[in-house]
């Protein structure tokens, strides 16, 4: 192909190669030199490339020039007896065919123009291929979405070599329609499932490309709109069969934020979670934590039996629960579990006795959240108010309590006492020495909220203690002084002058 050197000179030839293209078969040879130019190595003939093979290939496919059905191999249909219209329509789709391959290798190039441009490409075929279909529908009036190019797409953007976010970010405009979502998670559920039993072991960047694509499918919140969805609870429910994979850590903390509110609402049978929530309980620290979220769900709308549940739950109670990340969450939700009154006393004081040891070292913002949560816990079991009154009880160095106990029915809490919220009372920060010293009162009926307390930073509390208006000077004599020697009458100013 002859033509002038730089991006404009690309553009004005393969202009004139993509009008001598669609006015006359007779040219169709030109496709060659417009599809060589997707192989340059310069990112701007690139992308004019990329457009002229868009208009192309989308007038052919509105002009119905393609062949329709079961793509028979060029080499065949070239040599036979067929007509000039068909093997035209033939060797013209298999042309479209490399260039959709090429456009699908331009995906990974590496400038994000052409990654962009070259899926708004494919993403304009799939609508037209949807509306001039390239496969014979099975009855009239049938809807074909064509799912290998849209595969392909797919496949892509799901790269195990390069964090896609950014392309997946433009992606997101795409999943406004409900049949691009619908196989999108089909899509990726067979790309995730492939390359999981291919790969001995999974690159992190594909699962964070695999999570930032089904996370950003969105689904509807009311129950009516499921109705006109175009997926129901089944097809969901697939979509996130892929956390039944070994998935890394960092990706399972992902999954398990959005678990509560964006997969279990939408799942036919949220119990399929199961294993995937206990499994991630178990391991410990921060993952527990998250993990309590779907398992409340589970528990208390879905009868989830989980044995030595609040066993594990007391367990998670150590001196880092009072910094990790997911604080206020996990109390909130330990709040709900605690919130029965048909808990056994012994279980209830375990959990007492245990955050009010850890109090002792926890720092401020986070004690004047968990000393009314304690508060909360004695209201509601009153057989637990021993704790605080328990005349003649052991001394300190003799104190029941084992807190090595990882059994909460073996630990003997409710032989102790809470003396710890007394050496509270004793504590530097005013607002803690007075929030622990409500023991020394009838608790109340009505519970303390802890929802304001639950967020609450050191940085605020901090704030607070700068804007607190200190006390008014305390008068220490009933006639003020004036000067330094006081009054005329005064003994001082009868003996002693300054002059």
């Amino acid at each position: 192909m002859a033509r002038d050197p730089g991006p404009a000179g690309a553009r004005r030839a393969l202009g004139r190669l993509l009008e001598a293209v669609l006015a006359s078969r007779g040219e169709a040879n030109a496709v060659f030199d417009i599809l060589a130019v997707l192989q340059s190595e310069d990112q701007e003939e690139i992308q004019e490339a990329v457009r002229a093979c868009s208009r192309l290939f989308g007038a052919l496919l509105e002009r119905g020039e393609l062949f329709v059905g079961q793509l028979p191999p060029e080499e065949t249909v070239m040599a036979g007896s067929q007509g000039a219209t068909r093997k035209y329509k033939v060797w013209m789709r298999h042309r479209y065919h490399s260039c959709c391959n090429r456009l699908g290798e331009l995906l990974a190039h590496p400038s994000f123009q052409v990654k962009e441009l070259a899926l708004g490409t494919l993403m304009k075929f799939v609508q037209l291929e949807g509306a001039h279909p390239l496969e014979k529908p099975k009855w009239e009036g049938n809807y074909l979405f064509p799912r290998q190019l849209f595969k392909l797409v797919v496949e892509g953007l799901l790269s195990p070599e390069e964090d896609r976010s950014l392309l997946l970010s433009q992606f997101q405009e795409y999943l406004e329609h409900d049949d691009i979502r619908y196989h999108t998670m089909q899509a990726a559920s067979d790309t995730v499932a492939q390359v999981a039993t291919g790969h001995p072991e999974v690159p992190l960047v594909f699962w964070n490309n695999a999570f930032t694509l089904l996370s950003a499918v969105s689904l509807p919140r009311q129950e009516s709109d499921i109705s006109n969805f175009y997926v129901g609870h089944t097809e969901l429910s697939d979509k996130w069969k892929v956390v039944h994979l070994k998935l890394p850590l960092s990706l399972c903390k992902k999954v398990l934020v959005i678990m509560h509110d964006s997969i279990l609402p939408h799942l036919a049978q949220p119990s399929l979670m199961i294993d995937f929530l206990t499994r991630a309980y178990d391991i410990g620290g921060a993952i527990s934590l998250l993990a309590l979220n779907g398992l409340f769900i589970l528990i208390h709308k879905h009868n989830l039996e989980y044995p030595d549940f609040y066993q594990k739950l007391y367990g998670l109670l150590d001196p880092s629960v009072f910094h990790v990340k997911y604080r206020a969450r996990f109390f909130h939700l330990a709040d709900l579990f605690l919130s029965s009154s048909h808990l056994p006393a012994y279980l209830v004081a375990a959990f007492a006795k245990r955050l009010s040891r850890l109090a002792l070292t926890a720092p401020p913002e986070a004690l004047l959240m968990v000393l009314p949560f304690i508060c909360n816990l004695l209201r509601r079991h009153p057989a637990c108010r021993v704790l605080v009154h328990r005349p003649g009880g052991p001394e300190l160095d003799a104190d029941p309590y084992d807190p090595g106990e990882e059994d909460p029915a073996k630990s003997r809490a409710l032989e102790s006492s809470l003396w710890e919220l007394q050496a509270l009372q004793r504590h530097y920060h005013p607002e803690v020495s007075k929030a622990a010293s409500v023991i020394n009162q009838a608790l109340s009926v009505p519970e303390a909220s802890i929802a304001p307390l639950l967020e609450l930073t050191a940085f605020e509390v901090f704030e607070r203690d700068l804007k607190r208006k200190g006390p008014e000077a305390v008068p220490l004599e009933f006639i003020p002084a004036q000067g330094l020697l006081g009054r005329r009458d005064d003994l001082c100013a009868q003996h002693f002058t300054l002059s």
